[in-house]
């Protein structure tokens, strides 16, 4: 039997307005190769110029987990060949990396694992090969060449693809409420490299591994880890040797293969940037950075627990991302709204109409004022439950507002208990017989009273009243 080893390097870009080492924008969507200038093209001549807004977000990073920051971190070239490469080196750091150390909280089936983190580092990114401008060509955009990236590599503590998925969506989460990064995965802003092994169960001697580069989902990092799983297992218990090599990931094959032999560290040729002084990071800095930070996931978790007796489902969806907690807070601050239950809408009805619509909480056609105005017509029994729902519907598809829906439709329920009593009391005297099989024990046929009531009153009955009133009246 063999246990997987998993971790994981994650490349987060950093959402500065300019480059790492030029002015050049960071935009995304830009027509090819217009945002390359002669630094980012490693043209003769000109030196990199480090930009301070990444290194502050670096640091607040570092703060986030708990991490040491290097207060002198060098950056280093890189050497390496590669069409989207034009300096023919990357920089990044080695041997004294902005952020080291520092761990992230992961929940497995109710339990907190601690998975630590080795370091983080700041460095550039390199440009986009495009296979399919031209039949037999790759064509090369350079747009990208130079943007800012933090990579978070992992300690290899993860021990299947669920884990390696949480970690990967607690680090996501963590780097947009920290607002260092837009994590969008379909443009590239937040994609990881997995490195899996397998051990033999009960040793303690790593297996060879793999790395399975440029993932850019989570759904995809989970079906390339269980299939590298797999396909380790199998050459091992073939009595066969895993070889040490990159690998990419074909989702329309739910299959890894070879991409090029694995290189280490050496074969980089790691080396100072000559046109680079060290990074000098003071505690003063570092001080500034923290009074800045935003209250933390795993800190905001805790207190909408004990501040709103959520549980732990609720608080994890509703602090999966600081727009949505602030979206909820936002619907129920200076309300009489209850908290469980404004939870409950956002998680099933405005949670679901926005997966649909495939759109993020800074989009929402229904804003949370608006939301409130609707949840508050539910608490004071003006429309029920059912009718909130559809009166949803009606704003989220076309923006109206929730109090001209209710007057337009005449949704206001009727509450009235004088007028109530005076219909159930005539329904109660109308049908004798199944007034006696209730009080004889046939329970259901209370909703049959609440449907005669509803009907009376064309739908508009106050549901809650009337089952109220039924119970009391129908009492042997």
């Amino acid at each position: 039997m063999w246990d997987p080893v998993i971790g994981l390097e994650i490349h987060v870009q950093l959402k500065t307005q300019s480059k790492i080492f030029s002015a050049a924008s960071t935009d995304f969507g830009a027509d090819q190769n217009t945002q390359a200038c002669a630094i980012d093209l490693g043209m003769p001549g000109v030196l990199p110029v480090l930009n301070e807004q990444a290194v502050k977000m670096a640091i607040k990073f570092g703060l986030a987990i708990g991490a040491n920051i290097s207060d002198n971190s060098i950056f280093a070239r890189k050497n390496y060949f590669y069409p989207d490469l034009p300096k023919g080196y990357q920089i990044s750091q080695y041997e004294i990396p902005i952020v080291e150390g520092g761990s992230i909280d992961i929940m497995i089936d109710e339990n907190i694992k601690t998975i630590n983190i080795t370091r983080a580092h700041l460095e550039e990114d390199a440009g986009k090969s495009i296979h399919d401008i031209y039949l037999k060509e790759t064509a090369i955009d350079l747009n990208r060449a130079g943007t800012p990236l933090i990579e978070i590599v992992s300690e290899p503590e993860m021990k299947s693809a669920i884990e390696a998925v949480q970690y990967l969506k607690n680090i996501h989460s963590l780097v947009r409420y920290l607002d260092i990064s837009d994590g969008n995965m379909q443009e590239g802003s937040f994609r990881c490299d997995a490195n899996i092994s397998l051990m033999k169960r009960g040793s303690d001697v790593l297996g060879t591994r793999a790395e399975i580069k440029n993932i850019n989902s989570f759904k995809f990092v989970e079906n390339a880890i269980n299939y590298e799983i797999q396909r380790q297992s199998e050459i091992l218990n073939q009595d066969k040797q895993v070889v040490q090599e990159t690998r990419l990931y074909d989702p329309s094959k739910n299959e890894t293969r070879p991409m090029r032999s694995k290189e280490e560290a050496n074969d980089y040729r790691y080396f100072p940037d000559p046109d680079l002084l060290p990074v000098a990071i003071t505690p003063e800095l570092i001080s500034s950075i923290k009074s800045d930070m935003p209250e933390l996931p795993s800190v905001k978790k805790k207190r909408f627990k004990d501040q709103y007796s959520l549980n732990d489902y609720d608080t994890q969806i509703l602090t999966s991302n600081r727009e949505l907690s602030e979206y909820f807070e936002n619907t129920i601050n200076n309300t009489k709204l209850n908290p469980k239950s404004t939870a409950n809408w956002i998680i099933t009805e405005v949670l679901a109409l926005a997966n649909k619509s495939n759109i993020s909480v800074q989009d929402y056609p229904v804003s949370y004022d608006n939301l409130q105005a609707l949840l508050l017509n539910v608490h004071d029994d003006t429309i029920s439950n059912k009718q909130a729902k559809n009166v949803f519907e009606r704003m989220w598809n076309n923006g109206e507002n929730a109090q001209d829906i209710i007057d337009k439709e005449g949704m206001k329920q009727i509450s009235n208990t004088d007028e109530l009593n005076k219909i159930v009391d005539n329904i109660i005297k109308n049908n004798y017989k199944s007034v006696e099989e209730y009080q004889n024990g046939k329970d259901k046929l209370l909703g049959f009273f609440v449907g005669q009531v509803m009907k009376e009153t064309q739908g508009k009955g106050n549901p809650k009243l009337i089952n109220q009133i039924l119970k009391e009246k129908l009492k042997k």
